[in-house]
């Protein structure tokens, strides 16, 4: 009996690439059944920013970072030294410089005391520079940290640093970890906001507030200064909210069917980005308008609706927590002081930014205290590092400044289960270096989590064959600054 031969569609469906064509993909998704575990998959509930719960009673439920980028000079602000003034103009010991790596520092420099005055304020009696006299007036509400440590002396691995714990771009920042981690309050708002201010945007960039790893839809959202807060916030002309909602459902059915045959988490991340745009048009606006804000309110921060300021950014960040939003970052440029030139030396330029954080930093303080929002709220300043004890002399200028120093910097942090009216650590008698109670920025990220009811050891994203978190494989919480 002669065999029937096969059809030519056979033949076709016998070749090689054919069969590698069909079987790729089933030996494909058997690899990536047994490989991939469910919690690689971090948006896959219907609403990847639904409110999560802690793995703990939390002390704080949301957090205001205020960044101030470039590195505020700890010892003319917060961390006053009267034996760096005895030395002042002499030259440093080398003791301190041997072995040493400086960002722009050469030779010798000589000691450099602060150009300001401190003094003691509040039942705490804690001393604080005469060029913040409004911070001054709360200071029995801040927990004052002279021992922060980080690993970085430029700007932009050091900012991406503090956000992320890692020095190279590609990381979760710390407001990404915890929107995903817990969610967010209110679901017509991103969980994770981003407010700019200042000479310039931070050195570390959109790296500073990214999500890194983690699916886009735990990234910071970056509100801009004029037009739509968000860009196509505005329906285009011609297009009303009833089109907008009909194109809106037809695109994420289309993305259902795709993220069902392929469960990539990005789909999901599209659709709830697609669903909170349309929502946000209606709440975005409301948000926005600070103008219906009371008088009193705009004496207190110093505000002016309509001309974009970091007292502005502030009175919107208590606007947002008030409203839900898990984690508010206000990002405010100019504190790089290096005495280069005048209009980056202590003594023109450290007053004049100090006046433009001083008012609105007490403000808010003030405004979240009268509001019983304090208490649950996490607020926390800072910059990337300290500054020298040294005078920089750039190219022998003769105007007053300091260069980037990572052994020893100072943040202050309020409210959210820290101690108020206490000052933890301490730098030696020049300011050079900690000597009690070193917090390394892993420690920080471990405590921040923490206070918002987060073991950072258990906070962890597959990726990349192990798991991920925020310390690393580093972090201690800081059990001295909790109350």
């Amino acid at each position: 009996m002669t065999p029937k031969q096969p059809s030519r569609d056979e033949l076709l469906q016998m070749t090689r690439r054919y069969f590698f064509k069909v079987c790729g993909y089933g030996v494909g998704a058997l690899a990536l059944n047994a490989l991939m575990q469910p919690k690689l998959f971090a948006a896959n509930s219907k609403n990847p920013l639904a409110p999560k719960p802690p793995h703990f009673k939390p002390r704080a439920k949301r957090i205001i970072f205020l960044f101030m980028a470039g590195a505020p000079s700890q010892i003319d602000l917060f961390d006053p030294k009267p034996v760096l003034q005895q030395y002042h103009g002499q030259p440093c010991p080398e003791s301190l410089l041997k072995g040493e790596r400086f960002a722009f520092i050469k030779g010798t420099p000589t000691l450099l005391g602060s150009p300001y005055k401190f003094q003691k304020h509040g039942q705490s009696g804690i001393e604080v520079s005469e060029l913040l006299p409004n911070i001054a007036k709360v200071v029995d509400d801040l927990c004052i940290i002279r021992s922060m440590q980080t690993d970085q002396f430029n700007h932009a691995p050091a900012q991406i640093f503090m956000n992320t714990g890692h020095q190279l771009p590609g990381r979760p920042s710390m407001g990404s970890w915890l929107t995903y981690g817990l969610g967010t309050e209110n679901q017509d708002l991103p969980g994770f906001v981003v407010l700019l201010s200042g000479a310039n945007r931070p050195d570390g960039g959109h790296a500073c507030w990214s999500s890194g790893f983690l699916p886009t839809v735990y990234q910071g959202v970056e509100f801009r200064k004029q037009g739509d807060p968000v860009l196509y916030l505005s329906n285009p002309d011609g297009v009303d909210a009833d089109a907008r909602r009909a194109v809106i459902d037809a695109t994420n059915d289309l993305n259902r069917l795709k993220h069902e045959q392929i469960g990539d988490p990005e789909i999901e991340t599209r659709i709830a980005n697609y669903e909170l745009a349309y929502r946000m048009q209606t709440s975005m606006p409301e948000l926005m308008d600070i103008s219906k804000e009371p008088e009193y309110i705009h004496q207190l921060y110093g505000t002016t609706p309509g001309k974009p300021s970091f007292a502005n950014n502030c009175l919107l960040a208590r606007r947002l927590v008030e409203r839900g939003v898990r984690f508010v970052q206000l990002y405010h440029r100019g504190w790089d002081h290096h005495g280069a030139f005048e209009f980056d030396s202590l003594t023109h330029a450290l007053p004049r930014i100090c006046q433009e954080v001083d008012q609105a930093c007490a403000a808010l303080i003030i405004d979240l205290k009268q509001r019983g929002l304090l208490d649950d709220t996490l607020v926390i300043w800072g910059g990337e590092f300290g500054r020298t004890p040294m005078n920089e002399g750039r190219g022998g200028s003769t105007y007053l400044g300091r260069d980037h120093h990572p052994r020893a910097f100072t943040i202050w942090m309020a409210g959210g289960g820290v101690k108020p009216g206490t000052v933890y650590g301490a730098t030696d008698e020049l300011g050079y270096s900690v000597v009690e109670n070193p917090v390394h920025v892993h420690d920080l990220h471990a405590t921040v989590l923490h206070l918002m009811g987060i073991d950072h050891t258990r906070l962890t994203y597959w990726y990349q064959g192990r798991n991920f978190r925020l310390t690393d494989v580093f972090g201690r919480v800081v059990e001295g600054i909790i109350g």
